[in-house]
């Protein structure tokens, strides 16, 4: 039996999942500190605190902290490359107003690897401590050590960090080959972005920790990743930045789940914001191209998701430059501010309300609305989600779509250019079942050389290598499977050499 939480913009909610049975759920309003929002709706579910075999959470707060540049802690940037690399230093293409909000130390140092594990010149370790002396006078907490082709070889990077807090006991080390994928400026950013989240991380961990305790509850606890697997908490603290993603991933893994559909667009509509992604195989599809978080390159795992201001708590206005709905949005402050609740907004629910979509708060206050606007708001909203799922699809083929969240009540049942629209049950609640049946996964992308008649070889290498890392992340070894295998030849590079991913995920074996 597993509780699914996830914490949104507007609302906190709550399932009670065993199996494939949703047993129980509620609904929060999200509260400033967060965990009080997690209680509120953890206490609205009714069950047996000691049948709970697993806590999974999906939550917003670390995407947060760096979008509005608080909470992050004084961070370096080492790398690793010299003579290499000296045009493009780190931070060089930062926003400066995040950058001053971590610090922005960059020290360029000796070492890196080529492609194919030649060294580009050894580590200088009195370089490396004299980077250490300058970071403990600058009371720097945290650092972010990249080295050139660190996915090839990663002896460096580890050989740097044990100088780093030899000298600076307490230090918070991130390293790259761990975080982000190949291209070094954009894996550098990752990681520092990482870095400047781990006090952060720290923190929330233990906050989370303590609002389960308060329930009675003891049980393991999970965080969602971006690519819509599993991490327990020790590994969350360590690699904030793989939660980024998950509130959109939660909720398309739990529309695939409820409607038993595991190739279509999924459409989250929640209080604040629609968010439209492509499922393969019952995942997410990955952004192919390098991720802007906050105006930075980065290129860890993502999910493809496109992001529309336009929500449940969208303000509606009307005035001589035409109808807007959207992209602000009253969010947790809807049961205040919206009119059926006896506010003085109007919003895109109490236009759902007066069409008679929802029965929320009180439809008398919205019963003077002119029919003429909420029909034109409804033929907007249809218009604008058509739009986005056109620019997601890659095929002319009509594709079937799956609505959840609070704000699919919007939508109504035919959307253009879809082949079928379906709204499972509990599809409110999607993204918290989407974290409550999450799986845990593993993941290789490296640069292999594939040497004549070889091929299948390395091929096989590289799968048995991320079933290998699902199994040590806590997948039960009997259910692992392969749900992607991608290969790019590297022309530009001698050797044959190819970039492969290959990615596992398996059921979660409690007790690990």
């Amino acid at each position: 039996m597993h509780i699914g939480i996830d914490v949104g913009g507007t609302n906190t909610d709550a399932v009670l999942v065993e199996g494939r049975r949703v047993l129980a759920e509620c609904k929060a309003t999200t509260t400033a500190d967060v965990t009080t929002g997690i209680i509120a709706a953890v206490s609205g579910l009714a069950f047996d605190r000691t049948a709970i075999t697993a806590v999974m959470i999906g939550t917003t707060h670390f995407v947060n902290a760096v979008v509005e540049g608080r909470g992050l802690a004084r961070t370096a940037a080492v790398r690793l490359g010299l003579p290499a690399t000296t045009a493009l230093p780190p931070f060089v293409d930062w926003p400066e107003p995040l950058r001053q909000a971590i610090g922005g130390h960059a020290y360029l140092c000796h070492g890196g690897h080529e492609y194919d594990g030649r060294v580009i010149s050894p580590l200088d370790e009195d370089e490396l401590r004299a980077v250490a002396a300058d970071i403990a006078a600058k009371d720097v907490r945290s650092v972010a050590i990249s080295s050139v082709f660190s996915l090839v070889s990663s002896d460096f990077e580890r050989r740097a960090a044990e100088i780093l807090t030899a000298e600076v006991p307490g230090l918070l080390v991130s390293f790259s080959h761990e975080i982000g994928r190949l291209g070094l400026l954009e894996r550098e950013n990752a990681t520092i972005i990482n870095a400047a989240l781990r006090v952060l991380a720290e923190q929330i961990a233990d906050g989370l920790t303590e609002s389960l305790t308060a329930q009675g509850i003891d049980a393991p606890l999970f965080l969602s990743q971006n690519d819509g697997t599993l991490m327990d908490l020790e590994y969350a603290r360590s690699h904030p930045v793989a939660t980024f993603a998950s509130g959109p991933t939660n909720s398309m893994r739990g529309g695939a789940f409820l409607s038993g559909t595991d190739d279509c667009a999924v459409i989250d509509i929640g209080g604040t914001t629609t968010d439209i992604g492509m499922l393969h195989n019952g995942f997410p599809r990955e952004a192919s191209s390098e991720v802007l978080i906050s105006g930075v390159r980065t290129n860890f795992r993502m999910p493809d998701v496109l992001s529309v201001g336009l929500g449940g708590g969208s303000v509606v206005r009307q005035d001589r430059g035409g109808l807007q709905v959207g992209p602000d949005s009253v969010g947790f402050r809807l049961s205040r501010q919206a009119l059926v609740f006896g506010g003085d907004t109007l919003t895109a629910t109490d236009v759902a309300v007066a069409a008679g979509l929802a029965d929320i708060g009180d439809p008398a206050l919205v019963r003077h609305l002119d029919r003429t606007l909420v029909r034109s708001v409804l033929d907007h909203v249809r218009g604008r989600i058509a739009t986005q799922v056109d620019r997601m699809r890659t095929s002319p083929a009509p594709l079937p779509v799956v609505l959840v969240g609070g704000g699919s009540i919007l939508v109504p049942d035919g959307i253009e250019g879809v082949s079928e629209v379906v709204r499972p049950d509990h599809h409110a609640f999607a993204n918290a079942i989407g974290a409550a049946i999450a799986q845990v996964g593993g993941e290789v992308d490296r640069v292999f050389t594939m040497e004549p008649r070889r091929r299948d070889e390395v091929l096989d290498a590289a799968r048995q290598e991320a079933v290998d890392k699902a199994v040590a992340a806590g997948a039960k070894a009997d259910s692992v499977r392969i749900v992607e295998v991608e290969e790019i030849p590297l022309a530009y590079l001698p050797g044959n050499a190819s970039r492969v991913r290959a990615r596992a995920v398996g059921d979660l074996l409690l007790g690990h």
